[in-house]
């Protein structure tokens, strides 16, 4: 309803005088939502995870060893919305639906009786304040590397985004307010230097000692070693991120142990694909150069086909060659396909993403469908197919607000099913 109001305001207000009023009007729904549902977050322990990567993955983990711990709780993020043993998935297409939503799912929460809320927050909905009046105890900060540039105009503004939320924590008249943070990242101090008194650093360090496979991680918290079943550096720190939160809530070190090792990942984060081929396929979201690297990175030895096409059109194109110069790096046959072209033409986000690859021709098949199962056909035993740019994205967007159903997952599922029979050793 506020959405529509909105879209037709940009139609009969001129677009200096829109954008004026605008953040006000986004600040006055803050307001009036949190009104209407009497300021819920007052109610209840609030966690936010903030971050460029790795916030989906360690929302989840958190609820995992609350969970654990044989606590009620609420979960908002990317994928799902979750409260007490109800759930829905996320169909928004964006992380922190509109204000009203956000603080009705608090209020439900807290009628639950819920005693822990853990959100995840993103610098996209920073602009229209859907932050604000969430009465914050804790915030999870992962890290930080160049996302949402144009929509924001600036990196500098980007992360000014992210510390926002981190000033919202310091203006949260909770008590006891906890902020945990990635020392490891460059941008970590200026989130610590935010005005509260528990402040808690993690690094690759507190792992140590470590082992990485391309089926597992075994890490060293607090003298315990953890078996996960995340692989990839990147996970380690989600391991962290979640554990050093979770110790910080005095919980046993027993009772995160077991909740790290019983957790077996998010949907779109790393997926593994099984219809038993004698190859590994992964689907994952990965929609950051320095993510994209990671994934590949945690596949090392292994004989790389990549599908990718460049996360969202008319928006950061500096990422596009980016993107595709680390597929040229890491894989040995690059497919590019559609993702979301939104209003701008699929095959020039493609041909710019192509423009990073010098070494190699990739294959370029602009239908999806048949971009994977292109990968899955030239698949060689003991290879791996990697998938990415969608995750668990419910729609592929089109031109016009278009919304086509997709799931990279159900796709290759569909695609291995049909394509492959006992007789050629696939299934």
């Amino acid at each position: 309803m506020t959405e529509n109001i909105l879209n037709f305001g940009k139609k009969i207000i001129p677009k200096k005088i829109f954008k004026a009023f605008q953040p006000a009007y986004h600040f006055l729904l803050a307001f009036i939502g949190a009104m209407y549902y009497k300021f819920p977050s007052r109610k209840i322990f609030i966690v936010a995870v903030i971050g460029t990567k790795g916030k989906t993955t360690v929302t989840e983990l958190i609820n995992k060893i609350f969970e654990t711990l044989g606590e009620k709780t609420a979960l908002a993020n990317t994928i799902r919305f979750k409260i007490g043993n109800k759930e829905e998935n996320n169909l928004f297409k964006m992380t922190m639906p509109g204000r009203f939503f956000i603080q009705r799912f608090l209020r439900n929460a807290v009628s639950a009786k819920c005693k822990y809320a853990i959100v995840e927050m993103t610098s996209e909905g920073v602009k229209q304040f859907r932050h604000k009046f969430i009465a914050l105890d804790a915030l999870v900060f992962t890290n930080i590397a160049p996302e949402h540039i144009e929509s924001h105009g600036s990196f500098e503004n980007y992360l000014d985004a992210k510390l926002s939320i981190a000033r919202s924590l310091e203006k949260s008249a909770k008590k006891n307010k906890i902020i945990i943070a990635n020392a490891d990242d460059k941008y970590s101090n200026k989130f610590l230097n935010v005005s509260v008194k528990n402040k808690i650093k993690f690094s690759l360090n507190n792992a140590e000692p470590y082992m990485l496979s391309e089926k597992f991680t075994e890490i060293t918290f607090d003298g315990l070693k953890i078996h996960s079943k995340l692989i990839g550096i990147f996970n380690i720190y989600n391991t962290l991120a979640a554990a050093s939160f979770a110790k910080s809530q005095n919980i046993d070190d027993l009772i995160i142990k077991r909740a790290i090792e019983q957790f077996s990942g998010v949907k779109g984060r790393v997926e593994r694909i099984e219809e038993g081929q004698n190859f590994t396929v992964i689907v994952d979201y990965a929609h950051t150069k320095e993510s994209l690297e990671e994934l590949y990175k945690a596949f090392g030895k292994s004989e790389k086909i990549c599908v990718l096409g460049n996360t969202g059109g008319g928006r950061d194109k500096w990422k596009r060659p980016e993107m595709g110069k680390i597929a040229d790096i890491y894989c040995k046959h690059i497919i590019l396909t559609n993702e979301d072209p939104y209003d701008e033409d699929p095959i020039k986000i493609i041909k710019d993403t192509a423009n990073g690859i010098t070494n190699k021709k990739p294959e370029i098949i602009l239908d999806r469908r048949q971009a994977i199962k292109k990968a899955l056909m030239i698949a060689k035993k003991d290879g791996i197919v990697l998938i990415t740019g969608k995750g668990t994205d419910p729609y592929i967007m089109g031109a016009k607000g278009e919304k086509i159903p997709w799931s990279d997952a159900n796709i290759a599922r569909e695609e291995l099913k049909s394509s492959f029979n006992k007789k050629n050793n696939r299934v």
